[in-house]
C-alpha cells in the first residue's frame, strides 16, 4: 500500500533523513521506533506532503505521492494524526469531527463512521458538545484519533499518540487502537516511544536513528534482538 524508497529530508542543509526506505501493506500494523531526534515526526510531515523531500520516492497504492499536493493527499485514504494531538481547541468534539469528514469517502460515510468512532471512543459521545479545549489530555487524543478516523482513511498514520499521557491513559488508548483494526482491518503506522506496546502490537517494525532505519524485521524477531532489549526494553 505504502512504499517509501530511498527519502532523505529535512529543514536545513543537513538532512533529518537519510535514505530511509519503509513499506507498508494493506491491513498491517507498522510500527517506527527511535530515540527523540531521530527522524520519525519528519517522516511522516514528508508522507502527508508538510515537508518536501530532497530525494527519493513515495508511492501510495498507485498513486506517486509527491505528484500529489498535500491538501489532497488524506482523499486517497491518508489520514495523519499529529504530534501533540492539535485539536481545534475552540471547536466542540463534533466540530472537530466533522472537520476530519471532509474529504469525499469521509463525507459519504459520516453517519457509519460516527456511530463506530462513538462506539470504539465513548467518551467522545459523552463530550460531543464540549469544547475540545476543554478536555483532558487523554481525551483530546481520543477526539484526533477520531478526527482521523472520520475521514474513512485506508492509511491511519499515528505520531506518538501516548505522548504526555498517564500510563493508564496511554495503554487505554493502545487498547483501544488494537480494537479499532481487529473489528475495522484498517492499516495503521504508528510512530511511538514505548517501544514495548509499539513493538507488541505491531506486524512489522523499523528502528529508526540518526535518520537512518538500523533494524527491521517482524515485532518478535525485534524484541529478541539484544540490541532492543538492551537499549530500548530496558533489559
Amino acid at each position: 500500500m505504502l512504499r517509501v524508497d530511498g527519502i532523505s529530508a529535512g529543514y536545513s542543509a543537513r538532512p533529518v533523513l537519510d535514505g530511509v526506505s519503509i513499506a507498508v501493506e494493506e491491513g498491517q500494523f507498522v510500527s517506527i521506533v527511535g530515540p527523540n531526534g531521530a527522524g520519525k515526526t519528519t517522516l511522516f510531515k514528508t508522507i502527508s506532503g508538510i515537508l518536501q523531500p530532497r530525494a527519493g520516492t513515495i508511492r501510495f497504492a498507485d498513486a506517486d505521492l509527491l505528484a500529489v499536493a498535500p491538501h489532497r493527499r488524506p482523499h486517497l485514504g491518508i489520514a495523519h494524526v499529529p504530534e501533540g494531538r492539535q485539536v481545534f481547541p475552540s471547536l466542540t468534539v463534533m466540530e472537530n469531527l466533522e472537520v476530519g469528514a471532509t474529504t469525499g469517502a469521509g463525507r459519504r460515510d459520516w453517519n457509519a463512521n460516527l456511530e463506530r468512532i462513538f462506539a470504539w471512543l465513548p467518551v467522545l459521545a459523552e463530550r460531543r458538545r464540549q469544547l475540545a479545549g476543554t478536555l483532558s489530555g487523554g481525551e483530546q487524543q481520543m477526539v484526533a484519533i477520531g478526527r482521523g478516523l472520520a475521514s474513512s482513511p485506508r492509511l491511519l498514520m499515528l505520531d506518538e499518540p501516548s505522548m504526555g499521557l498517564a500510563p493508564a491513559i496511554a495503554d487505554f488508548i493502545f487498547d483501544r487502537l488494537i480494537e479499532i483494526r481487529r473489528q475495522s482491518g484498517l492499516t495503521i503506522l504508528l510512530v511511538e516511544q514505548r517501544v514495548a506496546e509499539a513493538l507488541q502490537f505491531a506486524d512489522h517494525a523499523y528502528v529508526l536513528e540518526a535518520g537512518r532505519i538500523v533494524l527491521q524485521g517482524t515485532s518478535e524477531a525485534l524484541r529478541a534482538d539484544d540490541r532492543i532489549r538492551q537499549a530500548y526494553l530496558g533489559m
